[in-house]
């Protein structure tokens, strides 16, 4: 089972509708993804609550449709 990345993309934009969001499959599969969010919301934020941020607006398909997801999360500067 893979996932696009338009639906990870719109997935995030849900939750964060104001972040820029780059995604990039990194083995052309559809199952592994790089994913960059700048968000405002994550200002104030420590990393590892930015990144549980995301994970939750992925609705639990973190390890299911979508194997593998690195990420890069900041606030604007």
């Amino acid at each position: 089972m893979s996932m696009a990345a338009q639906d990870i993309e719109r997935l995030i934009k849900e939750t964060f509708p104001y972040a820029r969001v780059s995604i990039d499959d990194l083995a052309g599969d559809g199952n592994h993804y790089a994913a960059t969010v700048v968000s405002e919301t994550f200002r104030g934020k420590s990393r590892v609550e930015q990144h549980k941020m995301v994970y939750d607006a992925l609705k639990g398909r973190m390890g299911g449709a979508l194997h593998a997801l690195a990420l890069k999360t900041r606030a604007p500067a």
